[in-house]
């Protein structure tokens, strides 16, 4: 049980990346030291990863042009 079942009115539902898996959550189910989010969406949850890396690649380019 969480505390949105405790809780009154309509409760968005929230997807976590999970690190250790690789695989998408539909609410926190794992540990959060294990989980990327919250994500509004599952497409933005399967994507984290790739857009990390692509904005510490920006990042990096960035940092070598000072």
């Amino acid at each position: 049980m969480s505390l949105n079942d405790y809780t009154p009115g309509p409760h968005d539902t929230q997807y976590w990346y999970n690190l250790s898996t690789g695989q998408v959550e539909e609410g926190q189910q794992s540990k959060i030291t294990e989980l990327w989010g919250p994500f509004a969406t599952r497409e933005e949850a399967e994507q984290a990863m790739e857009k990390a890396k692509k904005r510490n690649e920006e990042w990096d380019e960035g940092k070598d042009a000072w």
